[in-house]
């Protein structure tokens, strides 16, 4: 009878250290995505940002060596990302290919100018740094005007300002959320066991000594529970990847595996400590008030 009870005490703490596992892992899956969508939503505004182009238009005249000089004199420039130099005749044929017939052969010359397309760096796509870079270009004598989207830019920095603010109350909001469910659960498993911590304590076992096997499980349960979350978002990564092609471009490993980190972190953390003060809690009972 008494290897029985034995028994089936031990099948009821696994079941609960499993359920606890899997509660871990499931919250810390919800967070983990959500920094997965914050790196997306961070390198696909970088994406569009770094794809707003200005065009500086040449004077006419200007020799295409010429051209080509300024250009890898812009590129050294700390404000730009890359750059590509159109011709008259490149520009000619792109109109043409937009128009659907040839306007120079209709015209009867080509009254297009060359150009040089900027892509600037994320950081400086705004409006000022635009202000700036313009005046400083528009000072050399070789360059006719620099044209581009300026309602475009200012679009697209209000919409993510937007977005971003947005994501990041969601952010805490559920960080919040987390730590809650993490923390109830840990109680919840820690309230089966307070008989055996209250006995482990009536027989002259220190608080220390006590904690020590709850914190080591505690720890270890916030692990398990990490590295279950952390194979899901893989999974969900190459899932998303395969399903839609174009999410290439916005991946970033190095990010990723700083996300994995802050989850794991964050599974032994909130595990360790939320075991250590509901240990706490039934060390400063008193033997009727477990019965509450």
């Amino acid at each position: 009878m008494e290897a029985f009870e034995v028994s089936t005490s031990s099948k009821k703490t696994k079941s609960v250290y499993i359920s606890t596992v899997i509660s871990i892992a499931l919250v810390l899956l919800m967070t983990g995505l959500l920094g997965l969508l914050l790196v997306h939503a961070k390198n696909l505004s970088n994406y569009v940002k770094e794809n707003i182009v200005l065009n500086i238009i040449m004077n006419d005249g200007v020799s295409e060596g010429n051209v080509l000089a300024y250009q890898k004199k812009l590129e050294s420039d700390n404000y730009v990302l890359r750059s590509q130099y159109i011709s008259k005749e490149l520009a000619a044929k792109n109109l043409s290919e937009e128009l659907g017939e040839d306007f120079v052969e209709f015209l009867g010359h080509n009254p297009l100018l060359s150009s040089i397309d900027i892509y600037l760096k994320a950081e400086y796509a705004n409006t000022d740094s635009i202000q700036t870079f313009i005046k400083k270009v528009s000072a050399n004598d070789m360059v006719k005007e620099v044209v581009y989207q300026e309602s475009l830019i200012d679009m697209v920095n209000k919409n993510i300002r937007s977005i971003g603010i947005v994501i990041l109350a969601f952010t805490a909001l559920l960080l919040v959320i987390a730590v809650a469910l993490i923390n109830n659960t840990i109680r919840l498993a820690i309230y089966s066991q307070r008989f055996l911590i209250k006995s482990m304590q009536m027989v002259g076992a220190t608080r220390g000594f006590i904690r020590k096997p709850f914190l080591g499980y505690g720890i270890l349960h916030g692990l398990l529970g990490a590295l279950i979350a952390i194979l899901l978002l893989l999974l969900t990564l190459h899932l998303g990847q395969r399903e839609i092609p174009e999410l290439v471009f916005l991946r970033n490993w190095y990010e990723f595996v700083i996300i994995f980190i802050i989850v794991a972190g964050l599974g032994i953390l909130i595990s360790g400590l939320s075991t250590y003060f509901a240990v706490s809690k039934y060390l400063r009972l008193k033997s009727a008030e477990l019965y509450r």
